[in-house]
C-alpha cells in the first residue's frame, strides 16, 4: 500500500460524503442503495464521483462482516452509529480499494471532522484506522462475510460446505448478465459485447459501466437480468398464441421474457410506480403486454390463463451479489412473516390457471421455509396441482440445482462466476 501527503480535495470528500449517504440509508434507515442514490443531492454529483461512492459503498457491504470483526478488536465501546459508518468507509479504503493509504485515513478524518456530532470522534478515527494499517491486510474468512445468523440458518439448509461457498461469493463483484430478444441474434451480440454465452442463452459481460452505452441497448436486443433469474420463465416453454400472467411482475425481466416469446402477457404489480419500469422496458424492447396495477392476491380479474409466473415477495437474500444490502437489512422475523403472504399469493396464482396449464413458482430467496417448505404446503392443500418435474439442465440451470423432487434449487456457487440464488418450482394442474 503507498502513503502520500496529498490533502482530501473537496470533491474527494464530496464522492465519500454521498457514500455516508449510501451506506447509512443501506444500515441505518434500511432504505435501500438505488432509493438513496436517486436523491437530488447525489444526482447533482459528477459522474466519476456518483461511480466511486456506490462502488466504495457496496465494496463495504461486501465486506462489512469483516470490516466490523476488525473494527470490534480496536473499539473499546460502541461509537455513534456515524461514526462508526465512516470507519466502515475507511477501513475499506484501506483494504479494498485503490485508495492511497493516506488518502484513506485523511478523508476519513475530514469527514469525522466536518460535522459538529461526529467532530469529538475524529482522533478515534485517525487512532483505529492508523492502528488498523499497521495490522496489515486481514486474511480471508467466508464465514466471516455473512450475518452470525444466516450463516447458520445456510449452514443447517445446505451444509457446512455449501454455506461456506455461499458466503464465499459475497466479496466477489458479479459480472453483468443479459438476456437477448430474440436468440437468433445470441451469437451477433455475444461478439459485439465480448460475452460469455451461459448455458439458457444468457450472455454474460465482463465490462463495467453503464449498460445503456453498450451495442444493443437503444435499439432494444436484450435486458439486464441475472442468469438465475432468467431460468423460471424458460421453465414455461411458451409460444405464440398462448396467455400468460406475471403476477409480482415489476421490474419486468420475466415479462420481457414471456412477451418475447410471442405469449400474451398480463403483467400484474401492486405498486403503479415500479409498472412505468416495466412499461419502458416494453417499449424499448418493441413488444407488448397487458400492464396491470393490482395486488396479485385479491385480484378481482376472473380470466385463466395457459401459463402462470409467481415471483413472489421474499427476503431476496438470494440477490446479495448485486444487492449485499439485502443481507444486512434481513431479520430473522421477516421469513415467517414472508412466508404467509407467499401462501396467499399462491393460493390467488392457482386460480388463474387453466385446467392442464403449467405454474411456476419462485423466489430469489436462500431460505427453504420460502421455496420448498412453500411448495410442499400448497401441493398439500391443492390435490389438483401436481410437480411438473424440470429436466437436468433445463432452462439453463446448472444441474447441480435440480432437486430429488424435480424443482430447483439454485444457489449463487452453483455456476462458474456465481449467480443469484432461486428456488424455482414448476407445478401443474391436473
Amino acid at each position: 500500500m503507498t502513503d502520500t501527503t496529498a490533502s482530501a480535495r473537496p470533491d474527494d470528500l464530496a464522492a465519500r460524503r454521498a457514500a455516508l449517504a449510501l451506506l447509512e440509508a443501506a444500515l441505518s434507515r434500511r432504505a435501500g442503495i438505488d432509493e438513496a442514490a436517486s436523491s437530488l443531492k447525489i444526482q447533482a454529483l459528477e459522474p466519476r464521483d456518483r461511480a466511486f461512492a456506490r462502488a466504495l459503498t457496496l465494496a463495504a457491504l461486501r465486506r462489512l462482516g469483516v470490516i466490523d470483526r476488525l473494527l470490534a478488536a480496536r473499539l473499546n465501546r460502541e461509537p455513534p452509529d456515524r461514526v462508526r459508518h465512516i470507519l466502515r468507509l475507511g477501513v475499506t479504503q484501506l483494504f479494498w480499494m485503490d485508495t492511497p493509504d493516506h488518502a484513506a485515513v485523511s478523508t476519513s478524518v475530514a469527514l469525522a471532522d466536518g460535522e459538529r456530532a461526529t467532530r469529538p470522534f475524529k482522533g478515534l478515527v485517525n487512532a483505529v484506522l492508523r492502528g488498523l494499517l499497521r495490522d496489515g491486510a486481514p486474511a480471508d474468512d467466508p464465514e466471516a462475510l455473512a450475518p452470525a445468523w444466516l450463516m447458520a440458518r445456510w449452514t443447517s439448509a445446505w451444509g457446512p460446505e455449501s454455506a461456506r461457498a455461499i458466503a464465499a461469493q459475497i466479496a466477489a463483484e458479479p459480472a453483468t448478465d443479459l438476456t437477448a430478444r430474440d436468440n437468433g441474434d445470441l451469437e451477433v451480440l455475444a461478439a459485439e459485447l465480448d460475452a460469455v454465452l451461459l448455458p439458457g442463452g444468457t450472455l454474460r459481460v465482463a465490462q463495467r459501466g453503464d449498460p445503456a452505452a453498450w451495442p444493443g441497448f437503444a435499439e432494444g436486443r436484450w435486458w439486464v437480468q441475472d442468469a438465475a433469474a432468467a431460468v423460471p420463465a424458460r421453465l414455461l416453454h411458451l409460444n405464440a398464441g398462448q396467455t400468460a400472467l406475471d403476477l409480482c411482475a415489476a421490474p419486468g425481466g420475466k415479462t420481457l421474457q414471456m412477451a418475447a416469446a410471442g405469449a400474451a402477457v398480463t403483467a400484474v404489480d401492486r405498486s403503479a410506480e415500479r409498472l412505468k419500469r416495466v412499461a419502458e422496458n416494453l417499449a424499448r424492447m418493441a413488444v407488448s403486454a397487458e400492464v396491470v396495477a393490482a395486488d396479485a392476491g385479491d385480484w378481482a380479474d376472473a380470466r385463466q390463463f395457459d401459463a402462470v409466473l409467481l415471483d413472489a415477495p421474499c427476503s431476496a437474500t438470494g440477490t446479495f451479489r448485486r444487492h449485499p444490502d439485502v443481507l444486512w437489512a434481513a431479520r430473522p422475523g421477516d421469513i415467517a412473516k414472508l412466508a404467509a403472504v407467499q401462501s396467499r399469493l399462491l393460493d390467488s396464482a392457482a386460480r388463474r390457471v387453466v385446467a392442464g396449464g403449467v405454474l411456476v413458482y419462485c423466489v430469489c430467496s436462500l431460505e427453504p421455509e420460502e421455496g420448498e417448505g412453500q411448495v410442499s404446503a400448497f401441493l398439500a392443500r391443492n390435490p389438483d396441482f401436481s410437480t411438473d418435474p424440470v429436466a437436468e439442465g433445463e432452462g439453463g440451470a446448472p444441474a447441480a440445482s435440480r432437486t430429488a423432487e424435480g424443482w430447483l434449487r439454485l444457489l449463487p456457487h452453483q455456476r462458474d462466476g456465481g449467480q443469484d440464488g432461486f428456488f424455482v418450482a414448476r407445478l401443474r394442474r391436473n
